[in-house]
């Protein structure tokens, strides 16, 4: 689902700090995935790292990046990485307002049809040439082209006109009002010189990308790391740390173990981490922690395609079956909430009067026997045959294992037998989720100030191939309510029907919304410029620096 500066588009760009501030540095599912021969180094110890003057920020990401050009991607590792070489039209600052990024400014005409972007002039790609409106409308027609392997198309195909006038403006005409439009162009605007005419899947800059962002590529050791390099020339002003290191560290504990041993300056605890195993003085006078809500929702999303899930009493007996309070309190260690549908809970367009699932297995046990499911010697059947499926959730990731064998637990006292299955983060999106071949799986989506975006995850449309509606949900309803909210500007229209949608998704129950974890980054204290803020404290990495050595 989606825009770290806030760069791409909304719930690109949340993702992009959803990775480092998750609790356990869960992988988030936003909205594949190019290997190098480079041998996977994954198991190599870190020696402890030396200060040295402008000393790198390693950073530790529990998932290698699929590729290197954000746009062809949906995973929150890729979004944090592209979200520092690339730049958008648009970002979202601290307090997630639509601030400008390349584009200086921009006017709203022809009753919001209309949007014209007044380019900033001295920008310059990272090998030297001029940024310019042409970049801009190669962008453009690189997404609605439908040999691009891209899960954002549906939001550029709404563009009725796109038009460059001059080198330094770009203007956008829409056949009807899209309340979304302005957010939908912070996507990474991507070089027309280095990749006009270039087959995506096969490009030099999937591994080697070119951008205009505050850091330059410099290498990438699949499995192992990703380094970045200051960018002198970055429009904004050089960024004040002068390296960026992705160390790729799939088991949080081994993470852990880095940090300590400053292997690592920069990463999300794990719950029982931030509660127990953080709290020392030696620890505390070496490192700073942070909490508050994470910009995402954990959920275990049903493939809607495998018959098991299609009664829709079915998928509402699962979600009376799991006990939510039981997987917060022994799963996240009580840091974390409840979670009762896709909306950010507390603004405006959230209803906090939607159907709730409270445990309940005796009311799961009505629903399933409605559905045709009998118990017989503690086994659930229906026909002969017993109700047993698979979770798939990402390895190394101790609390979404824990909240699966809760699950498991809870299914298990109404006679459901749900086997459990960790795999590595870029197949389990790209072999698994994008290809439907799953039966249900346990991740965590951002959760974004713009609600448009969930349309990405429910709606009809978005049933293709590589798109984020992986569950095959389908609901006509649904479908028209998004169209009706995009379509006007009128805040209190879009609320009713923002309100319809998550009355229809509690009833439908394509996902069981399970909980919003609190993020937990910790950052060695010698780090200065943090300013947290409701986007976390990773919004703005270019303003970091090293205390002893701020020049």
């Amino acid at each position: 689902m989606k825009l770290s500066g806030y760069k791409k588009r909304t719930k690109y760009l949340l993702l992009i700090i959803a990775v480092l501030t998750l609790s356990a540095a869960s992988a988030v599912f936003f909205h594949s995935k190019s290997k190098s021969g480079a041998k996977n180094n994954r198991n190599k110890i870190v020696k402890p790292i030396k200060k040295i003057k402008n000393s790198s920020l390693i950073i530790g990401l529990p998932a290698d990046a699929t590729n290197l050009i954000g746009n062809m991607a949906a995973d929150a590792p890729t979004a944090e990485v592209t979200s520092q070489i690339y730049d958008g039209l648009v970002r979202y600052n601290r307090n997630f307002k639509i601030v400008p990024d390349l584009a200086k400014s921009w006017k709203i005409s022809n009753g919001g049809k209309t949007i014209t972007f007044y380019l900033r002039r001295k920008v310059y790609w990272q090998n030297g040439q001029k940024f310019t409106a042409k970049d801009v409308m190669f962008t453009y027609r690189l997404m609605v082209n439908p040999k691009t392997p891209t899960p954002y198309a549906a939001e550029y195909l709404k563009v009725y006109k796109a038009q460059t006038i001059g080198k330094y403006i770009f203007r956008v005409t829409y056949k009807k009002p899209y309340a979304p439009a302005l957010s939908s162009w912070g996507l990474s605007i991507l070089p027309e010189k280095l990749l006009k005419g270039k087959n995506l899947l096969t490009t030099k800059l999937r591994s080697h990308p070119i951008g205009t962002g505050p850091y330059e590529f410099d290498k990438w050791v699949h499995g192992y790391e990703i380094v970045l390099k200051a960018n002198p020339h970055y429009f904004m002003g050089a960024p004040k740390i002068k390296r960026l290191v992705y160390k790729i560290v799939p088991d949080i504990s081994s993470m852990f173990l880095m940090l300590k041993s400053n292997g690592i300056s920069y990463m999300g605890l794990s719950p029982i981490q931030y509660k127990y195993e953080s709290n020392g003085k030696g620890f505390n006078s070496k490192f700073k922690k942070y909490i508050h809500p994470s910009l995402s929702f954990t959920f275990l999303g049903y493939n809607l395609l495998d018959p098991l899930f299609k009664n829709i009493k079915v998928r509402q007996a699962l979600s009376y079956a799991i006990n939510k309070k039981e997987i917060i309190k022994g799963a996240l260690f009580g840091l974390g909430v409840h979670c009762y549908g896709p909306f950010m809970p507390g603004t405006y367009f959230y209803d906090k009067n939607v159907k709730k699932y409270s445990y309940n297995p005796d009311k799961a046990l009505r629903l399933l026997r409605q559905a045709g499911w009998r118990l017989k010697n503690g086994i659930l059947e229906k026909n002969g045959t017993p109700f047993r499926f698979t979770i798939l959730t990402p390895q190394g990731n101790q609390e979404r294992l824990s909240a699966a064998e809760i699950i498991q637990q809870n299914l298990k006292k109404i006679g459901i037998k749900a086997d459990i299955r960790a795999m590595e983060w870029t197949s389990l999106i790209s072999e698994f989720i994008m290809k439907k071949n799953f039966q249900t799986v346990l991740l965590g989506f951002t959760i974004t100030p713009d609600p448009y975006d969930n349309a990405s995850i429910f709606t009809g449309s978005n049933i293709v191939p590589k798109g984020l509606n992986f569950t095959s949900f389908n609901n006509l309803e649904i479908d028209d309510l998004f169209r009706k909210a995009r379509s006007t500007f009128n805040l209190k229209k879009q609320k009713k029907y923002y309100f319809k949608i998550q009355r229809i998704l509690a009833k439908d129950a394509p996902y069981t919304f399970l909980y919003v974890p609190y993020a937990m980054p910790v950052v060695v204290r010698s780090v200065k410029g943090i300013k947290p803020a409701p986007a976390g404290i990773g919004y703005d990495i270019r303003k970091w620096y090293y205390a002893e050595f701020n020049d």
